[in-house]
């Protein structure tokens, strides 16, 4: 435990890859959703996609604290087993700060009509259908899932290469399409819709936590193997 907490040490030196970095991205998408909010001529309930921005720098996150680190970590004896326990922890601490923000600032919209003007940045309806807690949990395990994506993205291309990384993202993408193309043709978007309502925002996040433990177990057997 003490040499996996090490390597959380390790990962922490460079803060500008799990703090700053993540910290400047989510007050530069909040203050520029804000001001396009006060561009917008319209009283009702505003919304944008820039609370996605932080989290899918999360998924640089993933791929440079294994480039940036693996090598060092194996020059000093580190295991794998124990590099790759102790990055999940350094993730786990910043996923939940950032969980933490976005509930904080949830919390302050909803007392101030969405910063005076309907605008809400933090406050998804969606998520928050069960409540801050769930909101919480729910920021937490979706910022994770971009970190795991981009670690294992890195696993690959450490151990195969630029080319079966590219391929590898090419087939995942067909695959998406072809999912797509599948729902279109069996006409099953209806119940696709009911099965994703019934669900919930809690449900959804427990899929998203099976994911990830999934795309977690896949980069740990492909790390054993790649090449510092």
């Amino acid at each position: 435990m003490s040499r996996t907490l090490n390597v959380v040490r390790m990962q922490f030196v460079n803060k500008q890859t799990y703090i700053w970095v993540p910290l400047l991205v989510l007050v530069g998408a909040f203050v520029l959703t804000l001001m396009v909010f006060a561009l917008i001529p319209y009283d009702g309930v505003k919304t944008g996609g820039g609370t996605m921005a932080p989290l899918w720098y999360f998924l640089v996150v993933g791929v440079q604290s294994l480039t940036l680190t693996f090598p060092f970590s194996q020059a000093m004896s580190v295991t794998r087993r124990e590099f790759y326990l102790g990055t999940l922890l350094a993730a786990t601490c910043t996923s939940a700060m950032l969980a933490v923000i976005f509930v904080i600032g949830g919390l302050i919209e909803q007392a101030t009509n969405g910063w005076g003007m309907n605008g809400f940045f933090f406050y998804l309806e969606g998520l928050w259908a069960a409540g801050p807690l769930g909101a919480l949990f729910s920021f937490f395990v979706i910022s994770m899932l971009f970190f795991i994506a981009g670690f294992w993205s890195a696993t690959i291309f450490k151990r195969f290469g630029t080319l079966w990384l590219t391929a590898v993202l090419v087939a995942l993408g067909l695959v998406i399409v072809g999912i797509i193309w599948l729902a279109g043709r069996l006409d099953a978007w209806a119940q696709i819709g009911e099965w994703i309502a019934a669900q919930g925002s809690l449900g959804l996040t427990l899929w998203g936590v099976l994911l990830g433990v999934i795309l977690a177990g896949v980069s740990f057997l492909t790390l054993r193997r790649a090449i510092p």
